[in-house]
């Protein structure tokens, strides 16, 4: 916890921080990116420096985080920690660059804020950033000793054998490691980052949700959008190698036996694809109610893997829903989901992927259906604005 000195500072002091996180992130990433412009090529996103969504998420996280520490001294954000550490892992971020981000971001504060910045408030900063940081460290050291691989050692090189047209857009990749031995097991809602070298020279890393474990591989679906996912619809193919990290993500299967509610929309179907795939390898005998919500019958992945797999389970349904269905479609099923037409038992745990808006409406959906808030889980393809949003 922060020392009563400091945090009697940062709660003083964290409006002006806060209303300067604007200013002081993309100065601090520019310091950064100068110093170290091999980052922005093979380790960041580009595509979300160029819109400011990384920006603007550890603006979000680092003032969260902060806020906390002088609202709750005595817990940590947990939740917030747990999906930077996971994303963090599967980057194959290290201790060591904890140092390098501490000296930029520091200076970027004292450049924006000036005289505000007195060695008190410095120091007082310097305590929440640390914090942080070492809860972080902790946390990324236990995750890549739970996936037996050094810290930051986390890519390896894998053969495409298989390749799998879903949609128009979207394409499934089999991948299994060249030198022989089992892909590394994944916890289902798992995510793996995988790396490409670009034709600029950059190797840039995505995040890609697990669809499926088939005998010792790992497959993982891509929708055509960026320039990574473009570059393996484009020129990646069966018998190819790409670079391939660990499984990580903190929102997985929960393996208890109570009632089990999947939302998806558009590729937020990915990471519920394996989910189902898991429940039908387990035999599970849960309550398991599925809802996807897509534009239209081509542009749903899986379309005909759904139905299939709830017809493998004991207890399971399937609910769809499409804005503008090309044929015959119920119009009840036609339009936005609207999970208040169904009956969603108690005690149930739900898990969403899809756009925002979708996650927002769905989310409030299920707590006027008397689902607890702590149930309901949510993954999110990018930086995480909502969970900073919401603190």
């Amino acid at each position: 916890m922060l020392s009563p000195k400091s945090t009697e500072i940062v709660r003083a002091t964290l409006p002006a921080v806060g209303g300067a996180v604007g200013e002081i992130t993309p100065l601090f990433y520019r310091k950064l990116f100068a110093d170290r412009p091999e980052l922005l090529r093979d380790l960041f996103n580009r595509g979300n420096q160029a819109v400011g969504s990384q920006q603007r998420a550890l603006a979000g996280a680092f003032a969260a985080f902060a806020t906390s520490l002088v609202e709750h001294p005595d817990t940590y954000p947990v939740t917030l920690l747990s999906r930077i550490a996971h994303k963090h892992a599967s980057l194959g971020i290290t201790a060591d660059q904890y140092p390098l981000v501490h000296r930029h971001l520091f200076a970027a504060i004292a450049e924006v804020l000036g005289e505000a910045v007195t060695p008190e408030v410095a120091a007082a900063w310097d305590e929440v950033y640390w914090l942080m940081a070492n809860a972080l460290i902790e946390l990324e050291t236990r995750l890549y000793e739970q996936a037996g691989v050094p810290a930051g050692d986390v890519f390896t090189d894998c053969r495409v054998t298989g390749r799998r047209a879903e949609t128009a857009d979207v394409t499934t990749f089999t991948v299994r490691p060249l030198d022989g031995r089992p892909a590394p097991a994944a916890r289902p809602g798992q995510y793996v980052s995988v790396q490409v070298a670009l034709p600029d020279g950059a190797r840039q890393i995505r995040q890609y949700s697990i669809s499926g474990q088939p005998d010792g591989a790992l497959q993982f679906s891509v929708k055509r959008d960026g320039e990574v996912s473009r570059h393996l619809h484009d020129h990646v193919g069966t018998d190819d190698v790409v670079r391939v990290g660990a499984p990580f993500g903190d929102v997985t299967l929960d393996e208890g036996d109570a009632p089990l509610l999947l939302a998806s929309a558009g590729i937020g179907c990915t990471p519920m694809q394996g989910m189902l795939a898991h429940l039908v390898t387990t035999a599970s005998e849960r309550r398991v109610i599925a809802v996807h919500a897509d534009r239209s019958e081509a542009d749903h992945a899986f379309r005909d893997d759904l139905p299939l797999l709830v017809g493998k389970l004991a207890n399971a349904e399937a609910h769809v829903w499409y804005e503008r269905p090309a044929g015959a479609w119920p119009a009840e099923r036609t339009g936005y989901a609207d999970l208040s037409t169904l009956d969603v038992p108690a005690g149930t745990v739900a898990y969403l992927c899809g756009p925002l808006p979708f996650m927002r409406a769905v989310r409030g959906q299920l707590l006027e259906a008397g689902v607890a808030a702590a149930d309901i889980h949510y993954e999110v393809f990018g930086p995480d604005l909502w969970l900073v949003a919401e603190g």
